[in-house]
């Protein structure tokens, strides 16, 4: 069993349950998916293997290289992409997503309709401002389907950071919030990790919900300050691999290939 067969197991044992629902979107959204490929990539380019469905044209993907490998009956063309990247470059497209399919628990058909909100759900991006906390306090009343989507979402951000702190904090006027403080941020990251929280927040389910994400250097003092108050997520080293000039495009997931 895999993390996205566990979360599609939740979502088939309560189909009224929207919660569970978005934790399975949320999870495809964050995984690595290997994508069949018609033939093998040309250059940067890249040609999807698309078969017809109920609903229309889908292009198939596998949570597991071996899985791919047991569906086709040996090796086959593939790029490795994350989910999100996948939603964003099918979007427009009118084509669905079939997933694992014959080959795990977690196999599923997602309609074209469906790709698009998950494309326009994890574009959203974050307003940003300036704004430094005048008090930091531990969190408090933080719903666990937060502290779980949280805890998933940062898992995949390997290497952006050395580890983050969600607080309490006071802002000038009296404004309380919640403060997702990351530290250390490699140069660059910001962006993708304030997303990773926006998706954790809407995909936990919590209606009307925010959460502020702020940036800080170990040796900045609110640092202590933050590690004494705050509940802590240590984020994942990132795995030290040779690249290989000329390597095949879509093997890192996030840096797409062109489709063709």
């Amino acid at each position: 069993m895999t993390p996205l067969d566990d979360a599609h197991a939740a979502m088939e044992a309560a189909p009224e349950d929207g919660a569970a629902r978005l934790r399975f979107y949320d999870r495809l959204a964050g995984s690595e998916l290997i994508l069949l490929l018609e033939e093998e990539p040309q250059g940067e380019r890249i040609r999807p293997a698309i078969f017809p469905a109920e609903e229309g044209q889908v292009v198939l993907v596998f949570d597991r290289e071996e899985r791919l490998t047991e569906f086709v009956g040996g090796a086959a063309p593939y790029a490795a992409l994350s989910g999100r990247r996948l939603a964003e470059i099918l979007a427009g497209q009118g084509i669905g997503l079939g997933v694992n399919l014959g080959v795990a628990p977690s196999s599923i058909l997602i309609g074209p309709d469906a790709v698009e909100w998950l494309a326009a759900t994890l574009a959203e991006a974050p307003e940003e401002v300036v704004e430094r906390p005048e008090e930091i306090t531990a969190p408090k009343g933080v719903p666990e389907a937060l502290l779980l989507a949280l805890d998933a979402r940062l898992a995949t951000a390997e290497g952006l950071a050395r580890m983050a702190y969600l607080v309490g904090a006071v802002h000038a006027g009296g404004r309380r919030s919640h403060l997702m403080a990351f530290i250390d941020p490699v140069p660059g990251a910001e962006p993708a990790l304030a997303r990773a929280v926006g998706a954790a927040l809407t995909f936990s389910g919590i209606e009307a919900g925010s959460i502020d994400v702020g940036f800080f250097r170990a040796s900045d003092p609110v640092a202590a300050r933050l590690a004494k108050a705050g509940l802590r997520f240590d984020l994942p080293e990132a795995p030290r691999v040779e690249r290989v000039p000329g390597s095949a495009p879509g093997m890192d997931p996030d840096a797409p290939p062109r489709l063709r």
